[in-house]
């Protein structure tokens, strides 16, 4: 695999960051480089330069603020995981931070990577653009193999699915994506970081021109009794890309569930919060019955493409399951 000719630039503040970025439009960002790198050595990307982040001091680390806890975007997964702040307060996203991928890759990729990374599609991957469309407009993935793709989200004309492990969990907690541009800095909820792109000039990130992740915020006050599950549904253990995932908070009353966030990932361009499978859950206690029943509301949209049937199944058991492992600790 060989790599285009580019610069580097190596800014040691975010100011001088995007101010590269508003001068020179043909760059992209380096963190971890797990995406970037090898994107380029495909021909995906071919900037002229690249902006190595690296320097830049207040992107990395976790810290307890005012606001809750900090994790900087050049933080890596392994470092997520690791963290005893994090698996005290935030179990289950350390647990989604150290299944994710392999441990070479977990100790070099990053959370702003993470978030930002470009789908998997492989129309997307082998240079057809990120709606995959044939030049009189149709669309790639329906005339296709699209056992991967959306099952949700999927009404045109986007396909994908978005491939962040850590999304979905973050949004059930919901954390706040902290970005810098020219106008300063601002913050987003996980949520509505993620986009549904409807042509190919846009992005599937709310990423304002020259703006830069620089990490997320967790609330800092909690319900008193939250608990929280994940489950993902992939082929092999490790190293591999999930078929879907759930992640799932409850705040409980006791044995009753007041309000519930059931996030999925893997079936949506975007990572998909349903709300239907919360309604089902809230006022009740959590059971083999109810949990069956908001895993049912979750995917009662779903929709197959025409070879991805099997994932709606895949994505009712992981609601299911997450659900159910929810209910079964604190946090």
């Amino acid at each position: 695999m060989s790599l285009p000719e580019f610069q580097v630039a190596s800014p040691h503040t975010l100011p001088e960051a995007v101010a590269f970025l508003r001068d020179h439009a043909s760059t992209r960002i380096l963190a971890g480089g797990t995406d970037l790198v090898p994107s380029m050595g495909q021909k995906l990307f071919e900037p002229e330069h690249v902006l190595d982040i690296r320097r830049i001091p207040e992107l990395k680390g976790i810290r307890e603020t005012g606001q809750g806890i900090e994790i900087g975007a050049l933080t890596t997964l392994a470092e997520i995981a690791a963290d005893k702040t994090v698996q005290l307060l935030y179990p289950t996203l350390a647990a989604a931070a150290g299944d994710a991928a392999s441990p070479q890759i977990r100790n070099v990729a990053t959370l702003g990577g993470n978030l930002c990374q470009r789908p998997r599609c492989w129309y997307f991957r082998s240079g057809h653009g990120l709606l995959a469309q044939t030049s009189d407009g149709k669309s790639m993935v329906l005339q296709g193999d699209n056992r991967y793709h959306a099952i949700l989200g999927n009404d045109e004309p986007a396909y994908f699915v978005s491939p962040s492990t850590v999304a979905p969990i973050l949004i059930a907690y919901g954390a706040k994506v902290q970005l810098f541009g020219p106008k300063g800095a601002r913050e987003v909820s996980a949520e509505k970081f993620f986009v549904i792109p409807k042509t190919a000039q846009e992005r599937e990130h709310d990423l304002r021109p020259d703006e830069i992740v620089t990490g997320i915020v967790l609330p800092g006050k909690r319900a008193p009794d939250l608990r929280t599950g994940r489950y993902e549904v992939r082929q092999k253990e490790a190293f591999d890309w999930p078929y879907a995932t759930a992640a799932v908070a409850l705040n409980m009353n006791g044995s009753t569930v007041q309000s519930a966030r059931i996030v999925m990932g893997h079936v949506a361009p975007i990572p998909w919060v349903s709300v239907e499978a919360a309604q089902v859950l809230t006022g009740k206690a959590v059971t083999q019955a109810t949990a069956d029943q908001a895993a049912q509301a979750a995917v009662a949209k779903a929709k197959s493409l025409g070879h991805n049937a099997q994932k709606i199944h895949l994505a009712r058991v992981a609601v299911r399951r997450a659900i159910l492992a929810a209910a079964g600790g604190a946090a």
